[in-house]
């Protein structure tokens, strides 16, 4: 007996909401995208998708979208901040598929395309104000019912309060980003380390350098992506380091400030015929590049599930199966990053003097020891 069409609404049009409508309406459901914002415009940043998170992308049909708006990555080189001196260098290139930078903007823009072609409709300026268990969901145009209702709404998701669940903390730190002019960066992205602080920049089409820089320190911005900071404010932050990492902040005109906090990983990630992916369910800290990929992965898994399984709770609960265990593994990783960029001391002498060794005696061990996330296949 064939399978009723399923009903599917997502609420937010990120990168994994779009990700997850493409993937749903490519195993036939009937999908729409609620979003709150009048039109779909991604803040002025960059990402990294690595290669776990573009085998989903490639899965999808996106192969040659994503090369026309990307970078292929070509490695990741610590810096010293304080002297502008290279500690070593990991090659990417190794890896396939190619390890890429996109901005934002571009990589959403590039799933809605995609995900309209396959019939889904994305209805803007709509705000989810409550969701259902039994898969209401009421907005500001009035209420939807669907089979199946996907919490894709971020950090400070309206899906999640169903939910419940402990409060988010404040780690003690700070992050600006911005993009700069930089019309010949090189094609791999720089972690600038110094005691308690560091820069991470690589290179975005259009001649553009995208800047994420992060400091330790006692007092907290409001978390989120929409909050400017006087560039002052981040250049004396680094006022210490290198010429060359301080003529990269000197471009800075609008940097967005935000606080750090840690999310404890939802533990149950469905509820009825509702489930959540990405930062919904489990926020990471962005040391690790993963935060995009792991809703990438969840939106994979979370749609296959649905067409494979008999029934929605089911479905929901071989989602959660599949997929906790590694999200919790990376955003352990993506803590530990967070202690490892900001060393000083001794401490930070012997770190450098390992990553030396390791770039010159084995190159490829760095990006090896992280096989098990950019080798891992939602797609098989």
């Amino acid at each position: 007996m064939t399978k009723p069409r399923q009903s599917v609404v997502i609420v937010g049009a990120g990168i994994g909401g779009l990700t997850a409508a493409l993937a749903f309406a490519r195993n036939g459901a009937e999908v729409f995208v609620l979003e709150q914002a009048s039109e779909l415009k991604e803040v002025g940043a960059g990402i990294q998708i690595t290669p776990n998170g573009a085998r989903v992308l490639n899965a999808l049909g996106l192969v040659d979208a994503c090369a026309a708006q990307s970078i292929a990555a070509q490695a990741v080189q610590p810096m010293d901040a304080l002297t502008g001196r290279p500690v070593t260098r990991f090659d990417l290139t190794t890896r396939s598929p190619a390890y890429r930078f996109y901005h934002r903007a571009s990589l959403q823009s590039m799933l809605a395309n995609a995900a309209q072609k396959a019939g889904v409709g994305i209805r803007l300026g709509q705000r989810v104000t409550s969701v259902t268990a039994q898969g209401t969901v009421d907005t500001s145009a009035g209420p939807l019912h669907a089979d199946i209702v996907v919490g894709a709404d971020g950090i400070h998701s309206v899906t999640r309060d169903l939910f419940g669940g402990p409060k988010a903390a404040f780690t003690g730190q700070v992050a600006w980003r911005d993009i700069v002019v930089a019309t010949d960066a090189p094609a791999q992205a720089q972690i600038w380390m110094a005691p308690h602080r560091h820069v991470v920049t690589y290179p975005l089409k259009g001649g553009l350098l995208n800047v994420v820089a992060v400091q330790e320190r006692a007092d907290w911005a409001a978390e989120g992506w929409d909050h400017s900071d006087d560039p002052m404010n981040l250049r004396s932050a680094f006022s210490d380091c290198a010429p060359d990492l301080q003529a990269i902040l000197a471009q800075t005109k609008a940097p967005s400030l935000w606080g750090l906090f840690r999310h404890p990983v939802a533990p149950v990630w469905s509820k009825g015929n509702v489930a959540l992916l990405g930062d919904a369910a489990h926020p990471t800290l962005p040391f690790l590049a993963q935060g995009a990929n792991l809703a990438i992965e969840d939106a994979y898994v979370l749609a296959r599930c649905c067409a494979e399984q008999t029934s929605v709770p089911s479905a929901f609960r071989r989602y959660q199966q599949l997929r906790r265990d590694r999200v919790v593994r990376a955003i352990a990783a993506a803590n530990a990053n967070a202690q490892n960029y900001h060393l000083s001391g001794i401490k930070r002498s012997v770190a450098f003097a390992g990553l030396k060794a390791l770039g010159a005696v084995a190159p490829n061990a760095f990006i090896n020891r992280l096989g098990w996330l950019y080798d891992h296949d939602v797609t098989r």
